[in-house]
């Protein structure tokens, strides 16, 4: 390459332009961060956050047009490609920049998503929504270049007034907005093969974090998705009223919605699950009689513990008041001395009749819905308690754990309800 195409007809090199450019921006960013934004009035951080966010777009829309010509940086530096460059040099996960890459070519190939961009008015996440949905409108056999012209046109234009999370819903209609005939019934078959692929997709890992917490990760169809969402949203919401009534400072909803799926495992009826290895669904607990008879015993929940977890002797007491136990009590030298009774939940009659009796849980000063409670055994069912109203009382989660454990001791007051006290 020559010197002449290097310099403009002013006889300056256009890099030393771009260069004080940068640095310009480079100062002006360094001076705005000396600034400090608990003095600025309202109005003024409100503006000045929408006109971050513009800016923000505009340099999305710059490093996007160099990271779409920057396959000369993998063969300069014999790189594999411009990713590995980045993650070398600068320590950006391969993974996001080969999205970033992808996202810069997607870019490149639709004028009126850059300009967008470049204006500020399409923020880099709405853009990336935006090229997904074109490539998925240009890899349509119904679809024509016109519907792909349009459908650019449209949804730059939704993207002004729409979150990306909209603007995705609107991105998978798009071709039906523009002509319903050609492309609705089109739609229902895309759908349908979707649902097909996310049923392939369905999977789901469970593991034991040694820790005292099992972690688990998975996918489900939308459809079966929703509904488990809904569900534990249910369980978690009683417990966020209560807070909020009370006035308590709310835990993180992430904790919150975790507490309501264990209620939502936890209160499902044994006697409405699948016959599992030839039996009823149960729960094996195994112990030592030793360890049976400390307050602090450890108990093998399974039969092993190579394919099962090891608990408290006290969470396996709380477990058997809702959920149907198998306790195994073993000698010194492993031989079983007794196999006990399953024990059953409180039946739906029982449960109304407490639910008459007793408003809210029954430990003092606590005033959690009885819907939300479990029913617990006074007299433990380990230890040879009944299931019935009598011996029966309903606790919160929180109180009921604090019944089964032994830092604890409890007494039913005259007006019956439960007292707690730790132990000295």
């Amino acid at each position: 390459m020559s010197l002449e195409r290097d310099i403009n007809h002013r006889g300056t090199d256009p890099e030393d332009a771009i260069d004080a450019e940068m640095t310009a921006i480079e100062s002006s960013l360094d001076k705005l961060l000396t600034r400090d934004p608990a003095y600025w009035r309202t109005g003024q951080k409100k503006e000045r956050l929408a006109r971050l966010e513009k800016l923000q777009a505009k340099v999305a829309a710059l490093k996007l047009r160099v990271l779409a010509s920057a396959g000369d940086i993998a063969e300069e530096t014999g790189a594999k490609d411009a990713s590995a460059w980045m993650r070398a040099e600068l320590l950006v996960d391969k993974s996001v920049a080969r999205s970033q890459i992808k996202l810069a070519a997607g870019v490149a190939r639709y004028d009126l998503v850059a300009a967008g961009l470049a204006e500020g008015v399409v923020s880099q996440d709405k853009t990336r929504v935006i090229t997904k949905a074109l490539d998925t409108i240009e890899s349509n056999p119904v679809a024509s270049a016109e519907d792909l012209v349009l459908a650019e046109k449209l949804l730059v234009d939704y993207a002004t007034r729409l979150t990306a999370n909209e603007l995705r819903i609107v991105g998978k209609r798009i071709l039906v907005e523009i002509d319903p005939v050609r492309f609705e019934d089109a739609e229902a078959k895309a759908l349908l093969a979707e649902e097909e692929r996310a049923h392939q997709k369905t999977a789901l890992r469970v593991w034991d974090n040694h820790d005292g917490t099992v972690g688990f990760d998975g996918v489900l169809p939308v459809s079966v998705g929703m509904r488990f969402k809904r569900l534990v949203e249910a369980y978690a919401q009683p417990r966020k009223q209560q807070l909020v009534g009370k006035g308590v400072p709310l835990p993180p909803w992430e904790r919150l919605m975790s507490q309501g799926f264990a209620r939502l495992l936890e209160t499902v009826d044994p006697a409405a699950l699948p016959r599992h290895g030839g039996d009823a669904t149960t729960i094996n607990v195994v112990i030592s009689l030793e360890e049976l008879r400390k307050d602090l015993g450890i108990a093998t929940l399974g039969y092993d513990e190579t394919n099962g977890a090891t608990i408290s002797a006290a969470e396996a007491r709380r477990m058997a008041c809702n959920a149907t136990i198998i306790p195994w009590v073993l000698g010194s030298d492993g031989e079983v001395l007794d196999a006990g009774r399953g024990s059953r939940f409180f039946q739906p009659i029982q449960r109304k009749a407490m639910r008459l009796q007793q408003e809210c849980c029954q430990a003092e000063g606590c005033d959690m819905p009885p819907e939300w409670c479990d029913a617990h055994h006074l007299e433990p069912w380990a230890a040879g308690g009944k299931t019935n109203i009598k011996d029966g009382v309903l606790l919160c989660p929180h109180h009921h754990r604090l019944a089964h454990n032994p830092a604890y001791v409890h007494e039913r007051l005259p007006d019956g309800t439960i007292r707690f006290t730790r132990r000295p």
